[in-house]
């Protein structure tokens, strides 16, 4: 099973394996085409590496708030989440320990070993590219009259291209030596082909991709097919231009003949690739044909797919655009009379009813405990706001006419909240650790409430409401009575201090009493966690997932009323 931790990175190597496989078939289609626009394929499919997905699902995102708040997403978009995240696999199937030990040591030692990899790779880098550093400050220039200038070397490399910035053709000496006038003419042409191509540069686009994914074996796959087809295409390029196929093919295998291979990283020789193919490729005179309309087009949408996915994937899948604009609306209903006044009792429990009328009373509560039950957020999905919200206390006793139901309620109290206490607030997707609340491998511990026929309801946010049990936590442990697991979850939230979502797929209520003894080596969080999977049959699984949350832009002290 992949760490959650190591989720992110599994989802990005899944999607560039999914490019890199497109990238093939394009290839395949057009193999009879220029190599010049295989490299560029297979190019891409290498960059995919540098560029996950989520940062184009994340522009989408960002268009989706920004252009319209009311976006209809249609059922696309659940296939789309399933796409965009295809190692989300079901707690209930994969059931482990609440607190593994594992899920902490396994990344770090996983970057311990990817952090060796990367520092050897940087290493035979700069090996190589102080070798052709060398070979080019001991060289002397030549009066060949190119685009760039000729250096000839004492080392016994190949001819070369080295350098990106300030580019230079790097010779052996006595080269011609060993070649004739047309072979070493078709040589100089082939390593201006490289140098036209900007080979030295992409190369090194790549090289950035080998290093830093050099546990992945596609990337050096494609390292092979990049070098196959830049030579290729260099060829190409120089019998279009007149070279004579016999003297270029003598002329490439007496280099390989006389002189070492240069060094993969930051010099474009003449000898890569599969000599042999290429030999017979230049001989038999292969001719490569350009691009059709037919072929321009499906590079076109090849492309455009890819990138536009992407981009429509985190439009369909942003969170509903419940901006400041809508959240802070002159149009919520209101109560009919309020009051909110200062509690200095210095109880740390609060208590609430339930939203339903004709009255609303919230005792000993936060700021943070009410946005809480306004909203239908955890506190822990609820950032920011000044230090005083989860200190002074307060005291709120609401009327209102008629009926209305929890959600007219709740839009009633949000507009308490936001003229008494100047609340502004606005919603955001981020990247959280969170709990999974499942049944755990040995199975559940409960029996369900024996009173299923009873019609009570259980308060989301509060300890224990008349007529209905709710939560109690003290000194001898908690004790929950009549109770959903998704009401469970709420209140676990608040006690271990991050979001918990209820997975177990349960949808009866439930007694729980827990024995819960925190000790110096064992803080709370710890003890509860550990008494839901002992005394429950329940564990609360860690994850890192994207979620939304309420993140508090402002918020003043009312005042006495």
């Amino acid at each position: 099973m992949i760490p959650a931790s190591l989720s992110p990175l599994g989802n990005h190597l899944w999607q560039s394996t999914v490019c890199a496989a497109v990238a093939w078939l394009l290839v395949f289609k057009l193999k009879k085409n220029r190599a010049a626009v295989r490299y560029w394929i297979w190019l891409a499919a290498s960059l995919k590496f540098l560029v996950p997905f989520s940062l184009l699902m994340s522009l989408g995102t960002r268009l989706a708030w920004s252009t319209a708040s009311g976006i209809a997403r249609p059922a696309f978009s659940f296939v789309a989440k399933q796409i965009g995240q295809p190692f989300s696999i079901p707690a209930q199937q994969f059931p482990i320990a609440a607190v593994l030990p594992v899920s902490g040591s396994a990344p770090v030692l996983l970057f311990l070993v990817w952090f060796c990899g990367f520092a050897i790779s940087v290493l035979l880098w700069l090996r190589s590219w102080r070798r052709i550093r060398r070979a080019a400050c001991s060289a002397t220039p030549l009066p060949l009259n190119l685009p760039i200038p000729a250096m000839s070397s004492n080392v016994r490399l190949e001819p070369g291209i080295a350098g990106i910035r300030k580019p230079i053709l790097l010779l052996p000496e006595g080269v011609t030596d060993h070649l004739t006038v047309a072979q070493f003419e078709a040589v100089i042409a082939h390593e201006l082909c490289h140098f036209r191509r900007r080979d030295n540069l992409t190369a090194a686009l790549h090289m950035i991709v080998e290093v830093i994914f050099w546990f992945y074996p596609l990337v050096w796959w494609i390292r092979g097919r990049l070098i196959e087809e830049r030579e290729r295409a260099c060829d190409e390029e120089v019998l279009r231009g007149g070279g004579e196929p016999q003297a270029y093919a003598e002329g490439i295998l007496n280099v390989c003949r006389f002189y070492l291979e240069s060094p993969s990283f930051g010099m474009s020789g003449v000898t890569g690739s599969d000599l042999k193919r290429r030999i017979q490729e230049i001989v038999s005179r292969r001719i490569a044909h350009d691009l059709d309309l037919g072929r321009k087009l499906i590079l076109a949408a090849a492309g455009t797919v890819l990138v536009a996915c992407p981009v429509v994937i985190g439009i369909l899948n942003a969170p509903p655009a419940r901006a400041q604009a809508e959240i802070v609306s002159p149009h919520k209903p209101t109560f009919e009379v309020a009051t909110v006044k200062p509690n200095r009792s210095g109880d740390t429990y609060w208590q609430g009813t339930p939203f339903k009328g004709p009255r609303y009373t919230a005792r000993n509560a936060t700021l943070r405990n009410l946005i809480s039950a306004a909203y239908g957020y955890p506190e822990a999905r609820i950032p920011g706001g000044p230090a005083w919200m989860d200190s002074n206390r307060y005291d709120i006793e609401a009327k209102v006419e008629g009926q209305p139901d929890r959600h007219g309620f709740a839009l009633m109290f949000q507009s308490l909240l936001e003229d008494r206490f100047q609340l502004r607030v606005h919603t955001e997707t981020r990247e959280s650790s969170l709990y999974a609340l499942v049944v755990a491998r040995s199975g559940l511990k409960l029996g369900p409430h024996l009173a299923q026929a009873d019609n009570r309801t259980c308060s989301e946010g509060a300890p224990p409401v008349p007529g209905c049990g709710g939560f109690r936590f003290g000194p001898a442990g908690l004790t929950v009575e009549y109770t959903r697991f998704g009401i469970l979850a709420n209140a676990l939230t608040r006690m271990v201090g991050r979001s918990v979502v209820d997975e177990t797929g349960l949808n009866g209520r439930y007694d729980l009493k827990l024995e819960v003894m925190p000790t110096p080596d064992e803080p709370l969080a710890d003890s509860i966690i550990n008494a839901l999977r002992e005394q429950a049959g329940l564990q609360l699984q860690s994850r890192k997932n994207p979620v939304e949350v309420l993140v508090i832009d402002s918020a003043s002290k009312p005042g006495e009323n």
